[in-house]
């Protein structure tokens, strides 16, 4: 599996790809400084699964460069990286389709299990934050404990992936009217009005998607 880091600091940028290659050797770890080279690497390497993102880059500030990055790598999970992690950051960067959030203060341990839930479909936020407040369960639960069905679980998996709704239609092949009947039910299930309360909600319960 191909995953890209982009930061535009090269001594963080070669010492965190040093921790992600000893802790995730299945990964092939590509490289970027700027916005501009991971879009060239992105469309040079279309099987990449996994982006690693610093807000803060010299050609794009903020959260501008998730919602480039998603259109270029759509199926692609995207965890931020960030020295800024107020909680209205944290929040606005799910909002965009970011799949994770970890601040660059984070130790070596917790950037690992961040990576791991990203890669099995979770939402990853970091401790403390005000989003994630509740303590969540141990171990995670599933969609089936929440009451889900499996086409349930499908449109919220993709939903925590950052897909839109006409995009869910495609891959599951539903109507519109279907996957918003869907979401409604989702949305009842996690007692949350919106979409990124939903992914929010995923994230403070570990929710664990079967393979």
């Amino acid at each position: 599996m191909k995953a890209l880091l982009i930061d535009d600091h090269t001594l963080f940028r070669d010492a965190l790809g040093l921790l992600i290659g000893a802790r995730f050797p299945e990964l092939e770890l590509l490289a970027a400084g700027d916005l501009a080279g991971a879009l060239a690497t992105l469309a040079a390497h279309t099987d990449v699964r996994l982006v690693l993102l610093d807000l803060n880059l010299p050609d794009s500030q903020g959260l501008a460069s998730i919602t480039r990055l998603r259109e270029a790598a759509p199926e692609a999970r995207l965890v931020v990286l960030s020295a800024d992690d107020r909680p209205e950051t944290v929040e606005q960067a799910i909002e965009q389709g970011a799949c994770g959030f970890v601040p660059k203060t984070s130790r070596g341990d917790l950037l690992q299990q961040a990576l791991r839930i990203t890669l099995d479909g979770g939402v990853y936020l970091p401790p403390g934050s005000t989003v994630s407040a509740a303590p969540p369960p141990a171990a995670g639960v599933t969609p089936q404990a929440l009451g889900l069905s499996p086409r349930q679980a499908d449109v919220l998996r993709l939903l925590i992936d950052g897909q839109p709704n006409k995009q869910i239609c495609r891959v599951l092949d539903l109507s519109e009217s279907t996957v918003k009947t869907h979401l409604a039910a989702v949305f009842r299930r996690l007692d949350v009005n919106t979409r990124t309360q939903a992914v929010l909600a995923a994230a403070r319960l570990r929710l664990r998607f079967s393979d």
